[in-house]
């Protein structure tokens, strides 16, 4: 009878490890998908890379995919239309000249404005709107939104919003530019809840540095080679040379066939027109 009891005992002890063994191993193979299955979303730095003159650039994502959230950077089109936008981080003297520009050559651009902007310059921020432009959300503070939940997100962008309906008198206009061009597909998704279309850009040069700004000729070369058909501008107020150029710019893209036409007017193609697989 001791006997008996001693062989199931030891059986027991046997089945014991071997089931700690065999369930060991496999939450070993587990874990690394459940752990890749947890991870926040991955933060983007949005990217262009120029391929071929006069043509599309290559971007982080392609036109279909950032349509499926409200969000774009150029038009797919072989129509010679141009979307001009600027970032508006702070006011130095150069905006008066770009508005002159535009009027001039009767083009309605976008302005993405932050809480700074609005709160030291709202003059201008009247004369965009009041001469037909685009006052966009560049959020409050500019920060980088890539990451944020819900709630901090909302405050960003809903803060802009009450400061511009405050200022201007009327709602601000649902178009946003992430911060830093830094994004991800759950900010995009946060923004596409809210109402907005995330505007990117698919022609820009290095503009923003104040203390190394571009030649005439150094801007002239980059943004008359990277123009393509359906193109979403990006430069910035803050730039001297754009400010001195613009009017000249303007007109030499005129020459090669161009027309300006206000983010208002952009055609998404639905997705069902885009070739299966792209």
């Amino acid at each position: 009878m001791k006997s008996n009891r001693k062989l199931i005992s030891c059986i027991a002890v046997l089945a014991l490890f071997a089931s700690s063994f065999f369930l060991g191993r496999f939450a070993a193979q587990v874990a690394p998908t459940i752990s890749s299955a947890i991870q926040p979303d991955a933060e983007e730095n949005w990217g262009l890379s120029f391929q071929e003159e006069g043509k599309l650039p290559q971007a982080n994502s392609s036109i279909e995919e950032m349509g499926k959230y409200n969000a774009y950077y150029a038009e797919d089109t072989q129509e010679k239309v141009l979307y001009l936008t600027f970032d508006c981080g702070f006011e130095n003297g150069n905006t008066p000249a770009i508005l002159d520009a535009l009027k001039k050559h009767n083009a309605k651009a976008a302005f993405f404005v932050v809480g700074n902007y609005l709160e030291t310059s709202p003059d201008l921020v009247k004369r965009m709107a009041e001469e037909g432009h685009i006052v966009g959300n560049h959020s409050y503070h500019h920060p980088d939104m890539s990451q944020m939940g819900k709630e901090e997100f909302t405050k960003e962008l809903e803060e802009l919003e009450a400061l511009y309906q405050q200022t201007m008198g009327t709602p601000m206009e649902k178009y946003y530019r992430p911060p830093q061009g830094k994004y991800s597909k759950s900010s995009l998704q946060l923004a596409k809840d809210l109402g907005y279309k995330t505007v990117f850009w698919s022609l820009a040069y290095v503009d923003w540095n104040q203390d190394s700004q571009p030649t005439h000729e150094e801007a002239f070369d980059k943004l008359l080679k990277r123009v393509h058909p359906g193109a979403v501008v990006l430069l910035h107020n803050t730039s001297k040379t754009n400010g001195e150029i613009l009017d000249e710019l303007l007109t030499k893209w005129e020459e090669m066939g161009y027309t300006f036409r206000p983010l208002a007017d952009f055609t998404v193609k639905p997705l069902s027109e885009f070739p299966a697989g792209t």
